[in-house]
């Protein structure tokens, strides 16, 4: 049965995409170019509607009376709603902020999806978040589903690191035997990749905040129903699967903090940004930035089944890396590069 719904699905989200696109020029949502956009003509960019749309199906099919996940999908409308009107009406960043806590609220007290502990590295027992637990799950869901928004700043990007993203949840899920978790993150995915037929560049139609925002919340739930009170070292595990948003935000908070500007503030110096201004195309780009999150992805399995020491010396090293790429493609400005000026030193001492 789940094999013909994910068919089912992928078919749905390729055959409601081109009249998603004629919506998104009926009703006037579509992106215009700019100095910070990389396109150079009018897109359609109510993209994320047919992803949701044909996994909502996918949910109907599969699973229509299980309530569970019935919080979940309300959330998934909040977000879904706040992204059609953003991408018609271009809404202030604290109203979508506002939807973004109003969706997390909604998973965290009537879906019950919480990080109340996780068991300590180092011994027995276990570290009670206690009073924090509810904000740190806020914290999350509102972050990840930032970050996914970030990165979609090329054709194809934010499709498909997100894709990457739900098939290494999907495939982590199948090693701990949740089959709630293989089910939802296989359903969005295929609804994903049926989107970036015509996502990948050069693009027909964006996914727009209403794709972004929903793909980043749902894989945020997904990864907390899949990794919540758990083990310190698999808590870390959907960190490494989202590496590449994740750091892309992290850095751009910290390069706006540096510049004194405000953290909201857009630049065009992220990830995507910096690899096009190092001289690589439009596709060199988002294939590149492929290969990263596969590689996040792949760590991410390794770090779960690695021994606490081992662990903590590949988080060290992955961490070296990410600075040391940052610094060299300047994703924390041309200036900034401590670690790549201590290395140089120590080379000429």
């Amino acid at each position: 049965m789940i094999y013909l719904t994910l068919i089912l699905c992928f078919i749905c989200s390729v055959l409601l995409t081109p009249l998603v696109k004629r919506l998104a020029f009926k009703i006037g949502a579509t992106d215009k170019p700019n100095n910070r956009k990389v396109h150079e003509k009018v897109m359609p960019r109510l993209g994320g509607l047919a992803i949701y749309l044909s996994f909502m199906l996918g949910i109907f099919i599969f699973a229509p009376s299980q309530e569970s996940h019935l919080p979940i999908m309300i959330g998934g409308l909040i977000i879904v709603i706040i992204g059609i009107l953003d991408d018609v009406f271009e809404l202030p960043a604290k109203i979508k902020f506002i939807g973004q806590i109003a969706a997390a609220l909604v998973v965290v007290f009537w879906g019950g999806v919480e990080v109340e502990w996780i068991n300590s590295p180092f011994g027995e027992g276990k570290i009670d978040f206690g009073y924090f637990a509810i904000p740190i799950t806020i914290l999350w869901i509102v972050g990840v589903t930032n970050a996914i928004n970030l990165i979609d700043g090329l054709d194809g990007l934010a499709a498909g690191v997100s894709s990457i993203a739900l098939f290494t949840i999907a495939g982590m899920a199948v090693f701990m035997q949740n089959t709630y978790v293989i089910a939802i993150a296989s359903l969005l995915l295929v609804a994903t990749l049926g989107f970036l037929i015509f996502n990948f560049h050069p693009a027909k139609i964006f996914m727009g905040d209403t794709g972004a925002l929903f793909l980043g919340y749902m894989i945020a739930v997904l990864s907390l129903l899949g990794f919540k009170n758990v083990t310190m070292i698999s808590f870390i595990i959907p960190v490494l699967i989202l590496g590449v948003p994740l750091s892309d935000t992290i850095f751009a908070i910290f390069r706006r903090i540096l510049n004194k500007q405000p953290i909201s503030a857009p630049d065009k110096f992220h990830l995507h940004h910096c690899l096009l201004n190092a001289g690589f195309t439009h596709k060199q780009t988002v294939l590149l930035i492929y290969a990263m999150a596969a590689c996040f992805g792949m760590i991410a399995i390794i770090f779960s089944q690695a021994k606490i020491w081992g662990a903590i010396l590949l988080i060290a090293v992955v961490l070296v890396m990410l600075e040391l790429f940052a610094e060299i493609i300047g994703l924390l400005g041309k200036d900034y590069q401590p670690l790549l000026k201590r290395l140089k030193g120590k080379g000429n001492g």
